[in-house]
């Protein structure tokens, strides 16, 4: 082996390790560990639409269901562009690992679907809840081949469904 190809190795295990320590705090950092199944989440939409909510991050809140109805959406069309395969067997399947494990996530909340076309910034907020609660009633019913997550790879259905909790929970954290 030669002292670049070591190099490469070398960094490349210090990057996985950083990225895995990193990934690891964020699992543990999470809202609402309580909603972990799809009837939860549709349970917690019933009492946003009836109670009203604000959202406080970066996003509005019809840009938040939008982008989550999308996800749920790729799941079954698949994504536009995806992380290189070395990332999603690496460090996308790691990270999943972890998030499943505390069945929670972290992400940058603000962080749109890579390649997906860009999301309106305002609309009507039950428009966007709607079309993420169809999104969810089709996954449910969807019985074809599902595709692979940009970042994570190939899931099962029952993994996807707990990516899309996870994601839905993480979104959560913003409410007012």
């Amino acid at each position: 082996m030669n002292r670049r190809t070591f190099l490469k190795i070398g960094l490349g295990g210090v990057a996985v390790t950083a990225v895995s320590a990193t990934t690891a705090y964020y699992a543990i950092q999470s809202a609402d560990p309580s909603l972990t199944s799809m009837s939860s989440v549709y349970a917690r939409l019933d009492i946003l639409e009836q109670n009203g909510f604000k959202m406080t991050g970066d996003w509005s809140a019809f840009k938040v269901f939008s982008h989550m109805a999308q996800s749920v959406e790729y799941s079954m069309t698949g994504y536009p562009e995806h992380k290189s395969e070395l990332f999603k067997q690496t460090i996308g399947s790691l990270a999943f690992s972890v998030f499943s494990a505390k069945s929670k996530m972290r992400h940058n909340l603000s962080e749109a679907i890579p390649g997906a076309p860009a999301l309106k910034a305002d609309g009507l907020v039950m428009e966007a809840m709607l079309r993420f609660r169809r999104s969810l009633n089709d996954f449910d019913k969807y019985s074809g081949q599902l595709m692979p997550h940009f970042a994570y790879g190939n899931l099962s259905k029952k993994e996807y469904t707990l990516a899309h909790i996870m994601h839905f929970n993480d979104h959560m954290r913003e409410l007012a």
